[in-house]
């Protein structure tokens, strides 16, 4: 079993959360069950399938759980792009929100190439 909580991917991926559900607050509010559901979503599943995959104590089963990560942290970027066309943020909290985002995808896919199985 992997010390989840101890791996710098996974205490970086949780204050991203934290700052993606206050960047959140400054939607639209009809976006609410739309966008805002799907980024919550979406950001707490890359820190919960980290948790999850290093609890399993394999690591074919770990690294499984990495690539959910993975693609959840694509599935943010996307978002994030839709926010971007439809003008509902200012391009730098964007910037910054991203360039958190590329750094612990290159963290989990760096986790992922290191596991041996």
């Amino acid at each position: 079993m992997h010390r989840f909580a101890k791996l710098s991917v996974y205490q970086k991926a949780l204050k991203f959360t934290g700052k993606v559900y206050k960047f959140s607050n400054s939607l639209p509010k009809e976006e609410q069950f739309g966008l805002i559901s799907q980024l919550r979503r979406a950001t707490a599943s890359i820190v919960l399938n980290i948790a999850e995959g290093a609890g399993s104590g394999f690591n074919l089963e770990f690294k499984r759980f990495l690539k959910m990560s993975l693609r959840s942290a694509y599935e943010v970027s996307s978002i994030f792009d839709i926010i971007e066309v439809l003008n509902y943020s200012d391009q730098k909290t964007l910037d910054d929100l991203k360039k958190d985002l590329d750094e612990i995808s290159a963290m989990i896919a760096g986790l992922i190439k290191s596991l041996k199985v």
